[in-house]
């Protein structure tokens, strides 16, 4: 389905961005990996099995204008415009109570998590249009979004806040027939770019409906649906993958004594 298509990934060596890139891989897509750690990328390429002679890599500084014009001059430069980019780089911090918060620490939260997002669509689309390409882009967001802990208010906003820009992507896009989707994982614990306390991870997991936390497979098959033919009449959706968590949290019922 996805044979020969050019797709960028964001965050290409974190948890997802690495699920998302190799589902992409095993179609047959020629990849362009992009994250900050750049000293990653050949490792992430050996792992998930893309063709190192046809994968780009790039050392990409989301909180840089001048970083993400140089990844959009590297795809314009080897490709010309891509096909599929998804938006899976962000940053998931416990910042705390927003009293204590530092205002730069809230500034890198929304400048990766949305101001990025917004850049990369941004140069990105104009590859497309220029090359007349009807491309897919899917941002990676968060049941966050609809949920308010105390010490993940920023975060929680950022996801809000994508989500909206990412209707309005849409609806402007539209008629370059570009599509627009998000889709918000279900909790995966692991990430040393953002990393979690074992007691914070396992009060999430108890939490999740479906009683598992997110696999491999789950968030790659549904941001593939997104980007494929099949899904070529939806865009500005939001698809939760993610157990159940969004609905609500899940509390055994009691037991009777």
């Amino acid at each position: 389905m996805f044979k020969d298509k050019k797709v960028v990934v964001t965050g290409a060596a974190g948890i997802f961005g690495g699920w998302i890139a190799q589902a992409f891989a095993r179609e047959g897509a020629i990849l362009c990996l992009s994250d900050l750690r750049g000293h990653m990328l050949a490792n992430v390429t050996t792992r998930i099995g893309a063709d190192p002679a046809t994968t780009l890599h790039h050392t990409t500084d989301l909180t840089s204008d001048a970083s993400i014009e140089d990844l959009a001059a590297l795809v314009a430069r080897e490709w010309g415009a891509p096909d599929v980019v998804i938006n899976n780089a962000g940053v998931y911090p416990r910042t705390g109570i927003l009293q204590d918060l530092a205002p730069a620490e809230f500034d890198r939260i929304m400048n990766i998590n949305v101001r990025a997002p917004f850049r990369v669509v941004q140069e990105m689309a104009r590859l497309m249009i220029a090359q007349g390409v009807h491309g897919s882009f899917v941002n990676i967001g968060s049941g966050a979004a609809r949920q308010m802990p105390v010490g993940s208010v920023p975060y929680c906003m950022s996801k809000t806040a994508l989500e909206r820009l990412s209707k309005g992507q849409a609806l402007e896009l539209a008629s370059h027939h570009i599509r627009v989707n998000v889709v918000e994982p279900g909790f995966a614990p692991g990430s040393d770019f953002s990393p979690l306390p074992p007691d914070y991870v396992a009060r999430m997991t108890a939490r999740i409906p479906l009683g598992r936390n997110s696999e491999p497979d789950d968030t790659p098959s549904a941001v593939l649906y997104l980007c494929s033919p099949q899904a070529s009449f939806i865009t500005g959706a939001v698809l939760a993958v993610d157990g159940g968590n969004s609905i609500g949290t899940y509390q055994p019922p009691p037991s009777n004594q």
